[in-house]
């Protein structure tokens, strides 16, 4: 419900995306600036959150983006500064991290995270063939595939050399956030045109959307369920 009026909200402004379900697993060790977006810990309920996310975000109209792929809980540091290494077992990560993003592998939109898996490569997921063939194969996502955003702290290079081994890893869009208008224009410049394969993912992702318009959905009526539903939470 909290989903649905959030998209109903960004649809009548004319936005049709949303870079939500986190999907990334809690745990102790998780940095603080994801744990707050975490759905839980547990990857089977994670996965049912999820869906319920991605369910009310499309009824509205709205494209969800599952992230951070394939799973960014067991950082310890914030991937904004520098780069997380994990140390877990492949075995271990694939019953765990990979678990809720295989459940929701359908999803038309993704977003790679800049992780290092220690056990599987030595680069961070966004830069990784390697781990992008995971993200593909193993979890079995077939949507298109946007990265983090290419700016932050933990990927190395000049942003363009960062775009355009984002690219060749076999992620599909360059996601740029800060605003700065060389870094997007070097961004344009390396990342170069959607491929083909990109253009059939795109075009499956908007029919995907769903025929919801503005208008559609009486947010007002969704949220007082809302807040009848949560009232005393916080007690």
């Amino acid at each position: 419900l909290r989903y649905r009026i959030i998209a109903a909200e960004l649809r009548a402004v004319g936005i049709d995306g949303n870079c939500v379900p986190c999907l990334d697993l809690a745990t102790p060790d998780t940095h603080p600036f994801l744990k707050n977006r975490c759905l839980g810990s547990d990857p089977e309920e994670v996965a049912r959150f999820g869906r319920a996310v991605t369910d009310a975000t499309l009824a509205a109209g709205v494209l969800p983006v599952i992230k951070h792929m394939p799973g960014h809980g067991r950082a310890r540091v914030d991937s904004h500064a520098e780069v997380p290494r994990v140390t877990a077992s492949r075995a271990e990560l694939d019953t765990t991290d990979f678990a809720p993003f295989k459940r929701l592998a359908a999803t038309s939109l993704g977003m790679t995270g800049h992780i290092l898996f220690e056990a599987i490569d030595n680069r961070p997921a966004t830069l990784s063939p390697v781990m992008i063939d995971l993200i593909r194969a193993d979890i079995g996502f077939d949507g298109l595939l946007m990265t983090d955003d290419i700016s932050m702290g933990a990927l190395e290079g000049s942003i363009a050399q960062r775009s355009q081994a984002a690219i060749t890893a076999g992620c599909d869009l360059v996601l740029h956030c800060n605003g700065d208008m060389g870094e997007m224009e070097a961004v344009v410049n390396a990342a170069g045109r959607l491929s083909d394969a990109g253009k059939t993912r795109a075009d499956a992702a908007l029919a995907a959307k769903g025929s919801a318009a503005p208008g559609d959905i009486d947010v007002a009526e969704l949220s007082a369920t809302y807040e009848q539903l949560v009232k005393g939470f916080d007690a």
